[in-house]
């Protein structure tokens, strides 16, 4: 019996995967569980015709992830922070201030896409790793300067 599956399933396929499985356990657990779907020549034409609009959405937003990327090489960053007499900040430098200062250069990127190489706890210079896109990453350098 062949169906769709319609989530990730351990050790019998993907989502939008089309699987051949033993008739009982297609319909007495699959498909009312809503697993999967029979894969019917009507259904097999849906699907192929979803995975080509979202290859189209993906192959966008991959596009668009590459622009931002582009105008985000020559950024440099400046975020101030109280420090002490030996530099180390009271506290530390977020991702949350990354974003914002992103945001005030014209950029809005989340800060959960944002990671740091090393924490900045101390004045200086450091690299906030940007994560757009599964395939898009880029890296943009900032200063930590005292107040």
């Amino acid at each position: 019996m062949e169906i769709i599956l319609k989530q990730d399933i351990k050790g019998l396929g993907e989502k939008d995967d089309v699987v051949t499985v033993k008739p009982g356990f297609g319909r007495n657990y699959l498909i009312p569980q809503g697993f999967a779907a029979l894969a019917t020549s009507s259904a097999k034409k849906v699907l192929a015709e979803n995975l080509k609009q979202a290859a189209f959405k993906q192959d966008k937003i991959k596009k668009d992830a590459e622009g931002v990327a582009e105008r985000l090489a020559d950024v440099k960053l400046s975020i101030g922070a109280k420090a002490g007499e030996s530099g180390k900040i009271f506290g530390a430098v977020n991702t949350i201030q990354i974003a914002e200062a992103l945001k005030v250069q014209g950029f809005d990127v989340d800060r959960r896409r944002i990671t740091f190489e090393t924490e900045p706890k101390f004045v200086g210079e450091y690299v906030a790793n940007l994560n757009l896109h599964k395939e898009v990453k880029v890296q943009v350098p900032f200063e930590v300067i005292a107040e």
